[in-house]
């Protein structure tokens, strides 16, 4: 009888075991949280892409309806080749935009956005617009109604829409005066290709056509609105057309490019008015397959790709991502945020795969629409891309990563250059070709300069090699020259400085007076000795300069046993204006793993005293990840989760999975970013942690499950 009991204990454990070590089923946590649109909402449009490409579509499964979309999430098409840049007809001079400060003793010039001259603003505003990301086409329904009318978005009803993450497939099915209409929406995960198939009876009542529409760039911070305005000022024109095939060009000064058309039946496309096409397919069938290529100068072009083909390629494509690296499944949690906090992170890791995962670091508001005229914002870039190499993609990281070399790497030098500094200062908003743009703010920060050793370091991490090394080490050893330059030895002090002449990531601080942000000094420190590291590794021996750095950098500021914001700003907590925008002392010990500088029981005190008196309306998207990030470093799952959830506008994340701010930035990739870094953390933890799932509560209610994500360091 005792040996019976056993045997049944012994099973009953082995089963309990075999059933811990079930692999996720990676299908059933994607698919259960498909985005369902039952009704128009103009924060509701999804997109498919594929890193480099992205076209977000209405509930009509195209581009249908763009005015309704306008001010909330727009019906965007862009890819990362579709730059444009007016044609300067007065000659500006990037000198120009170059503004002289004295600081620690010499002068120094940044580029800023300066009121006067007018010459010298109207320069400023030329190089901050210039180039900026296109809009390319807008392709969408026509719809007529039995009276002969255009059907309006009043006229779509019995909307049932989803997007399946697992396949990238877009199903729409809605009716109009009681005839169906069903779409189905991919995106070619190798080219920039959108492919759709209808089915309605309204293709063989001739009643349903598709419309191409080539917009005029808002030239604006964002480019929301539907603009059709200056027809005279770009050319579009059907190039080449036979049964079924169509060559569409659009010229904007010197950008040019092509759309390749492909449909099934005997259709026809015709210029219906100044850039506008509309294809009429033949009354054949009551099926429509229709697949648009869009071309860049000097990009492969193919034109006989079919809808079957990009299906299939979507399909498997999307599968495979998800299949591989990290999963997390918080299935059985009785914590009543868990279903939803599962949710954002499927979405938001199929929103930054499609957004943010190509060649170029992305802009904020990735592929759907631009903001700072699409260009990229550098300390950005780690919120963008550091989760896709803790989720055991680094392949995605690394994409964006060559860009640091060739030419834009020789102007980081020539801004160091400039400024009297060694090394490659990394610029902060900039643009494919790695220039500077003017901004009163973004000249002065530091924060994105040892981005690039965490991203080197990474990929290290994860292929140990001296290939790596080799692949890296020029851009590491430049970044970390002009760090070493960059701080200032104050020999009163005998201790070296960070600023002024320098806006920390928190931007509320003056460059005239601020000095030694805790973030900043964290991160200095950090990234010298990984650099070192790497020069070891390389057999290189450690740079002289670089120790004196590390070793007489100031110390993390600090008063009444809290850090303060900066060693400038005593009434960091008291002065109303320095508790709003990014709680970044927070950052020095959540992103920054601990070092030698750090007191965790002051970063608690820290911690405590922000979150009390912080204006937290006033924050952005990933501010909320910082914070858990610091939290679980710290120990405190629970205020980690908190954080996560913190009921603040900024931390909104829409049915479609994307992070809203306010009505300026309806979408904003790096909050979906860092909650993925954050919860790779609150997963699986950092270099020397041993608690099992840190970043959670240990009160029974959450059942977390993951695999393949790696360790902060």
């Amino acid at each position: 009888m005792k040996y019976k009991k056993l045997c049944l204990v012994f099973i009953a454990g082995l089963l309990h075991f075999t059933s811990l070590a079930q692999p996720i089923d990676r299908k059933a946590l994607v698919e259960r949280h498909k985005v369902i649109n039952t009704a128009p909402d103009s924060l509701g449009s999804v997109s498919v892409g594929n890193g480099r490409f992205a076209f977000t579509a209405d509930v009509t499964g195209l581009q249908s309806f763009p005015e309704y979309y306008a001010k909330g999430i727009p019906l965007g098409t862009q890819s990362e080749w579709g730059w444009h840049s007016f044609i300067d007809t007065v000659g500006y001079k990037f000198d120009e935009t170059l503004k002289t400060y004295n600081i620690n003793g010499r002068p120094i010039s940044y580029a800023v956005q300066v009121n006067t001259p007018k010459r010298n603003k109207d320069a400023d505003d030329w190089f901050r617009q210039n180039v900026h990301r296109l809009q390319l086409g807008n392709l969408g329904f026509e719809i007529i109604k039995k009276d002969g009318s255009v059907a309006t978005l009043a006229d779509i009803k019995n909307i049932h829409q989803e997007l399946n993450m697992w396949t990238g497939e877009i199903k729409s099915h809605f009716t109009v005066e009681g005839v169906p209409v069903d779409v189905l929406t991919y995106c070619h995960q190798d080219m920039d290709v959108v492919a759709a198939k209808v089915t309605s009876p309204l293709l063989q009542a001739g009643r349903l056509k598709v419309r191409l529409r080539f917009p005029f760039p808002t030239n604006e911070f964002a480019d929301m609105a539907v603009n059709y305005q200056h027809p005279e000022k770009h050319q579009s024109k059907i190039g080449v057309q036979y049964p079924g095939y169509a060559v569409v060009e659009h010229q904007l000064d010197n950008m040019r490019y092509w759309l390749y058309l492909k449909w099934s039946g005997k259709g026809k496309l015709a210029n219906a008015r100044q850039h506008e096409f509309i294809l009429s397919p033949g009354k054949e069938s009551d099926v429509l397959e229709l697949t648009c290529k869009f071309v860049g100068r000097g990009e492969k072009m193919r034109s006989n790709i079919t809808f079957k083909e990009v299906q299939d390629n979507s399909r498997a494509k999307w599968a495979a991502f998800w299949m591989r690296g990290g999963a997390v499944d918080l299935s059985g949690s009785t914590d009543k945020r868990a279903d939803e906090l599962e949710r954002r992170i499927v979405a938001s890791q199929y929103l930054t795969k499609l957004q943010c995962s190509g060649k170029y670091p992305p802009q904020e508001t990735g592929l759907t629409y631009n903001s700072w005229y699409g260009k990229p914002h550098l300390e950005m870039h780690w919120w963008h891309g550091v989760h896709f190499a803790l989720w055991g993609r680094p392949d995605l990281l690394e994409n964006s990563m060559a860009w640091y070399s060739g030419v834009v790497e020789a102007n980081a030098k020539a801004l160091a250059t400039r400024q009297g500094f060694k090394g490659a200062r990394w610029q902060k908003m900039t643009d494919p070709d790695g220039n500077e743009s003017p901004s009163s703010v973004g000249a002065f920060l530091i924060w994105q300069q040892p981005h690039f050793i965490y991203f080197a370091e990474l990929d290290y991490r994860q292929h140990p090699t001296m290939a790596t090394l080799e692949k890296y080490k020029e851009q590491v050893f430049a970044t970390a020259e002009f760090m070493a330059s960059y701080a200032y030895f104050d020999k009163a002090k005998v201790r070296y400085i960070l600023g002024p002449g320098l806006i920390p990531s928190q931007e509320v601080h003056s460059q005239a007076t601020t000095f030694n942000p805790p973030y900043e000094l964290s991160y200095w420190s950090w990234a010298l000795n990984v650099a070192q590291k790497w020069r070891e590794r390389l057999k290189m021996g450690r740079d002289k300069q670089w120790d004196d750095v590390i070793n007489k950098l100031s110390p993390l500021p600090q008063l009444n046993g809290v850090y303060l914001e900066a060693e400038s700003a005593p009434d960091s907590y008291t002065n109303p204006k320095n508790i709003t925008d990014h709680p970044s002392t927070l950052a020095a010990y959540g992103m920054l793993p601990y070092t030698n500088m750090m007191d965790t029981v002051v970063m608690k005190n820290t911690l405590d005293l922000i979150w009390k008196a912080w204006n937290w309306p006033k924050t952005w998207g990933w501010d909320f990840p910082m914070t858990a990030m610091t939290a679980t470093r710290l120990n405190m799952p629970d205020k980690a989760i908190d954080a996560l959830f913190m009921p603040i506008t900024t931390n909104t994340y829409l049915p479609n999975g994307h992070n809203y701010q306010d009505k300026r930035l309806t979408l904003y990739l790096p909050g979906n970013g860092g909650l993925l870094t954050a919860v790779a953390m609150m997963c699986a933890g950092w270099d020397g942690c041993k608690v099992k799932n840190p970043g959670f509560p240990k009160n029974g209610q959450w059942k977390v499950k993951w695999e393949g994500l790696q360790k902060m360091p």
